[in-house]
């Protein structure tokens, strides 16, 4: 068949069932869980580059854990012997003192030996990764799960009647052709550029990344047999990314408005070099290093696409939007878009409602990349050290309609809501509990514990409509019935199907937190019970009543609780010397 009629085709045959634009996270998660979940799909993934290759974008977050153990891939990455992430080190905030942001208790993690599995400790981990490896080991497992992988194979032009593509031309003619496509091309946006969709890019943040590789730098903390933070320091003009990604390289990165860097009149090397010099703590790691004299730019802008999926194409990654990285999001987003894309294909082969799975896709994708930009507004507007940026960061909190007095800070927080579909409890992967602690290193907000100050607590669902919201497991997309209202979502799933199906029929405290105890004792064999829904019942309930779902109350002849938020993550930092360094 030539070009031509497969350009006017519009049914009939295809060679693919799906085709990926780029093998990066985002292309080989979709193509790996599409093989799993339908075996007999044919998926092929054309990267232009052949791995491996350089990316930034090394720290990842505890979320990708499940993701790769469900690829079956968790014990490959593990093998490779990347630094085990416990958080995230910082000089950021309202004072210059560093302080630490943990995923687990450093003073509780146990030395282990290495390969270690996907079980105890490490379920709350990271991997701080060298990407010219680890993007290696996804692709590569996604052509042993059955996909095609064609390496250094850049699609030239994408064909298309209306909104549907009918053929993507490779550069040396070939036509591939598919039922389904999938942009996970980055930054270059191969399919949405040729979909004409349209980004809303952030009218403020606009910043550009600087960074190159080392060799045997120091690092600045040992945590057990491989574990670590990633350093985060602010200099006045910008700040400094410091993650080891294994026993001998680390990445080194600096971010700075994209304005500032044009009036700095300094070239990136320049600019690099200062910034370093700036932080002595960092520079003194380096000492004995070798740089790679590789030194790299890319634009880190925050934007938004109009559109993540059309007729038969769908955007996951980096081309569907952009979050700044200072929450170390991106890959995290990749990762999730790559499953989500996946389940939502292969129910579309099931029979499903396309047009109802499209829009699910699409409000989530939206959602999540909107939520890690918002918050990453508020981080740059708090942070006082950011002292040559007095402008950029007023005129960021100007365009996010952010004012950081106390009160005005918590309420554009909350504005957005604490719970959604995927019953995360928080903003920008950070949980309510650690949002509240975060005042005492970046705004001077007052959080209240609600719940030991009320005693009664009683359902709200008046004005709610009720929708079928997606839920993603176990490759196929369900419906969850969930509560809407005043742009706030309740899904009636995990904890809180728990918690409503309480306060229905008991609205004092001690009757709640009897029902809450018998429900333990019925579940302590069932893992799910005991290590999703009951550790997120004091912040689900929390979270319900600063969403407006529960309303709370104070009876004076009813007893308060005292209430403990459990492990937060924030704390000063306490490593054993000055430098940061045990």
């Amino acid at each position: 068949m030539t070009l031509d009629k497969v350009v006017m085709t519009k049914g009939g045959n295809c060679d693919y069932g799906v085709a990926i634009i780029g093998g990066g996270p985002a292309g080989s998660t979709a193509g790996t869980l599409l093989k799993r979940y339908n075996p007999d799909l044919q998926v092929v993934i054309l990267e232009r580059e052949i791995f491996p290759r350089d990316h930034i974008g090394e720290s990842l977050l505890p979320p990708i854990s499940p993701i790769l153990q469900e690829m079956g891939c968790w014990d490959k990455i593990e093998a490779a012997d990347f630094p085990v992430k416990l958080g995230a080190t910082y000089r950021w905030g309202k004072s210059p003192e560093l302080w630490d942001f943990d995923f687990f208790p450093v003073v509780q993690f146990k030395d282990e030996p290495r390969p270690a599995k996907y079980a105890g400790q490490r379920l709350a981990t990271a991997f701080q990764v060298d990407r010219s490896i680890y993007d290696k080991i996804l692709l590569n497992h996604a052509e042993e799960c059955g996909c095609v992988v064609r390496q250094g194979t850049k699609v030239a032009k994408v064909h298309k009647v209306g909104d549907r593509v009918t053929a993507l031309e490779l550069a040396d003619g070939e036509a591939v052709v598919a039922r389904h496509y999938i942009d996970a091309s980055g930054n270059s946006g191969i399919l949405r550029r040729a979909m004409n969709v349209e980004c809303d890019y952030h009218p403020a943040l606009k910043n550009i990344a600087i960074w190159d590789y080392w060799q045997n730098a120091e690092w600045a903390v040992k945590i057990g047999v491989g574990g670590t933070r990633i350093q985060v320091r602010t200099v006045p003009f910008g700040w400094i990314w410091f993650i080891p990604m294994g026993p001998t390289r680390t990445s080194v990165g600096l971010v700075v408005p994209a304005d500032y860097y044009a009036k700095s009149g300094m070239r990136p090397a320049e600019l690099y070099l200062h910034a370093l010099k700036q932080e002595p703590t960092l520079a003194s790691l380096l000492e004995n290093a070798t740089c790679e004299d590789n030194l790299k730019t890319t634009k880190d802008w925050s934007f938004l696409a109009s559109r993540h999926a059309g007729e038969n194409w769908f955007l996951i990654g980096e081309c569907a939007g952009f979050a700044d990285p200072i929450l170390s999001a991106g890959v995290t987003m990749a990762h999730i878009a790559g499953q989500q894309v996946a389940y939502t294909i292969n129910e579309i082969e099931h029979g499903g409602d396309d047009n109802w799975l499209k829009e699910q896709f699409e409000l989530r994708q939206s959602q999540r990349i909107n939520t890690h930009i918002r918050f990453g507004d508020y981080w740059y507007t708090a942070n006082a050290q950011l002292k040559d940026l007095k402008e950029f960061t007023s005129g960021l909190a100007r365009s996010s309609g952010l004012e950081l007095t106390p009160d005005k800070a918590w309420d554009w927080i909350s504005r957005g809501g604490f719970i959604d579909e995927e019953l995360r409890i928080g903003i920008g992967g950070f949980g309510l509990a650690s949002i509240k602690e975060s005042h005492y290193y970046l705004t001077d907000i007052a959080f209240d514990s609600i719940l030991e100050k009320c005693n009664v607590f009683r359902l709200n669902l008046s004005g709610a409509s009720t929708k079928e919201r997606a839920s993603y497991i176990n490759g196929r997309v369900g419906k969850t019935k969930c509560y809407q209202r005043d742009g706030k979502v309740l899904p009636i799933r995990g904890v809180f199907e728990l918690l409503v199906g309480i306060l229905e029929h008991e609205s004092k405290l001690r009757n709640i937190v009897d029902v809450i105890n018998y429900c333990a004792q019925q579940n302590t064999n069932n893992p799910d019970f005991m290590r999703n829904v009951l550790p997120q019942i004091t912040q689900g309930l929390e979270a319900m009543v600063r969403d407006g779902w529960v309303e709370g109350s104070y009876d004076p002849a009813e007893p308060l609780a005292k209430v403990s938020s459990g492990f937060v993550g924030f704390h000063p930092n306490t490593d054993a010397t000055a430098g940061g360094r045990t």
